[in-house]
């Protein structure tokens, strides 16, 4: 019995060609055909192929366009997109004609500057969504500027502060992901065309010329480093991870903040789903799913890294159609993950009374009434620090708050700790102990 050692085999098709396709449909075509109408012109204008010969081509191209992508369907004798639209055109006006859009470019230029026109088209889009989820941090920020609650170090209660001000912090963050996109979006968009397969083209072609036509800012000036480099891929990478940590804290945050034992923020009811037989329950599912995606968009973003690392800096499928995949997926979930968490902070209640009155447990004001002795007496901040650990230690022990224990109390281990007979006053012990002062 003889096997059939065509290509392709069934399994390649099956794991590979198809999927590839598939994924070059969705994200290339459109840049494709720009690429073609680019590189035909150039051709013309350095009189590389003849005016007759571009206007056909362009034409075809036209054509193609106009049948759309649902046109190019894989068929096995046909290795990618990219041989699917040539053969189209070359159908349309012939080999004489179709068969020199090839002229000094490879598949290895037009594919590597495919995928940056790809990047470049989905940096735009997640700057538009990255500025709308950082308009709702900074409205909501506003909205709570005078919200008190404790702020946290090392998950304890720590010092007074505001929503507002938590939630200015993570501003910060939102700024420089921004900033380090803008950054990626200026080292990526320059053009390898040109660099054909890997060594240049012997043709007098104008690499600055196509550039221009597609919108790039530049060419790569190595033919080398055009098709070999990767590390505009791991800009990706790096951003989305950046991105994905700092919200992942927040998270964190917001997952105990949902919680009934802290009650702190509530999730609008439009992000609630109950429980199946426990009536009382509003689980606050819609963080859930964003730690989890959030997780998934940052191992997605490491194979990215890992896909560029230890590979020849030359041609290889790693950081070409394998690629595609893990980017695509990573830009995905971000943009998914700054829409949710846009809508989450649009309509999230917090609880201003409850978080008040947490502001005044804990004794969570003794670093201002330290601060305090040392601006009234002029003491050093260590024997402050110690008056105020000694408040704190009696409080715990007959189990008072400070305005309890009150400023007779205060003053008395301030002589025990100094042997001078201070004396603050209760107004000024008051207001030290005021988580609104």
């Amino acid at each position: 019995m003889s096997i059939d050692r065509s290509f392709p085999h069934p399994k390649y098709a099956q794991y590979v060609l198809r999927p590839t396709f598939a994924e070059a449909q969705e994200v290339h075509f459109d840049d494709m055909l720009d690429a073609n109408r680019a590189h035909a012109l150039m051709l013309h204008k350095t009189g590389i192929i003849s005016e007759e010969n571009t206007k056909a081509l362009l034409e075809a191209i036209q054509t193609v366009e106009d049948e759309g992508v649902e046109a190019r369907q894989y068929q096995e004798k046909v290795e990618d997109l990219f041989f699917s639209v040539e053969g189209r055109i070359i159908e349309l006006i012939g080999k004489k004609y179709g068969g020199n859009l090839q002229l000094a470019r490879s598949r290895n230029d037009l594919g590597q500057a495919l995928m940056r026109m790809f990047l470049r088209t989905k940096y735009i889009e997640f700057a538009k969504k990255l500025l709308e989820c950082r308009k709702s941090v900074s409205a909501l920020t506003e909205k709570h500027i005078n919200t008190l609650m404790p702020a946290y170090t090392h998950t304890q209660p720590a010092q007074p502060a505001t929503f507002g001000h938590y939630m200015a912090g993570f501003l910060g963050p939102i700024e420089r992901d921004f900033e380090r996109m803008m950054q990626n979006f200026d080292r990526l968009n320059f053009s390898p065309l040109g660099a054909a397969a890997i060594t240049g083209s012997g043709f007098p072609i104008d690499r600055m010329m196509t550039a221009e036509y597609l919108g790039f800012d530049g060419y790569v000036r190595s033919s080398q480093d055009s098709i070999g480099a990767g590390d505009h891929m791991v800009d990706v990478a790096t951003m989305v991870i950046n991105m994905g940590i700092s919200f992942s804290r927040m998270t964190k945050d917001y997952i105990f903040f949902c919680t009934q034992e802290s009650g702190a923020i509530r999730i609008d009811d439009s992000f609630i789903q109950i429980s199946s037989i426990m009536p009382q329950k509003r689980n606050p599912v819609v963080i859930e799913h964003l730690r989890a995606r959030i997780s998934r968009m940052i191992g997605i973003a490491q194979s990215v890294i890992l896909q560029c690392h230890n590979i020849p800096y030359g041609d290889t499928q790693d950081v070409e159609d394998e690629i595609t995949f893990a980017l695509y997926e990573s830009f995905s979930l971000a943009s998914q993950i700054l829409d949710l968490y846009t809508a989450v902070f649009d309509t999230i209640h917090i609880n201003v009374e409850l978080l008040a009155e947490k502001a005044n447990h804990g004794f969570i004001t003794i670093t201002e009434l330290a601060d305090s002795l040392v601006r009234e007496f002029d003491i050093a901040f260590r024997s402050a620090h110690h008056v105020a650990s000694g408040m704190v230690q009696l409080g715990l022990k007959e189990k008072k708050n400070l305005h309890e224990l009150g400023v007779d109390t205060l003053n008395q281990i301030l002589k025990e700790e100094t042997g001078e007979d201070y004396k603050l006053s209760n107004e000024k012990f008051k207001e030290a102990l005021s988580p609104l002062n």
